[in-house]
């Protein structure tokens, strides 16, 4: 029996996996002096937009669950980048802030990422980079809803004033 793969090498999902390995070495080989990975970055990204953020706001934000979320906090307090304190107004809730050492390495970091990013795009020509970014975001609209994990992003969060836990 001859199995035949290029089927399964032409749908949509194989292929955004693909593109999503492509995109997570390129920036990890940009940051790896830093010892940064893309999740870490964008924790620090949200946190620095929106400080003194919940944790479930940032999974939300993010797109991860709580419990990946708690261990990429706890990761990112050890090494002593974020911050987490209590809520003065919902003692449950913590509220998690950068530390100076975490705003140093967002600056640092800043122009390896921008690398990645070039890296990442350079195929496509800024009409091509358009449709791909205007097609992804019209799958998260139709699909993410129904989605195991909620994404909403930073700007609708701060928009509701929802950046304290649900």
């Amino acid at each position: 029996m001859t199995v035949t793969l290029s089927p399964l090498y032409q749908r949509a999902g194989f292929m955004l996996r693909r593109a999503h390995q492509l995109s997570v070495g390129l920036f990890e080989e940009q940051c790896r002096s830093l010892g940064l990975t893309p999740s870490q970055y964008t924790a620090l990204s949200v946190l620095a937009a929106s400080p003194g953020m919940d944790q479930s706001s940032l999974a939300r934000s993010m797109g991860f669950d709580k419990v990946t979320t708690l261990r990429l906090v706890r990761g990112l307090e050890q090494r002593q980048l974020v911050q987490r304190s209590l809520n003065l107004h919902d003692k449950r809730q913590h509220q998690l802030t950068l530390t100076e050492a975490g705003q140093e390495l967002l600056v640092l970091a800043a122009p390896f990422v921008d690398a990645a990013y070039q890296k990442l795009i350079h195929p496509l020509s800024q009409e091509e980079l358009s449709q791909l970014l205007a097609l992804l975001t019209k799958l998260e609209a139709d699909l993410g809803p129904g989605a195991r994990v909620r994404f909403t992003p930073l700007n609708t969060l701060l928009k509701a004033g929802s950046t304290q836990a649900y």
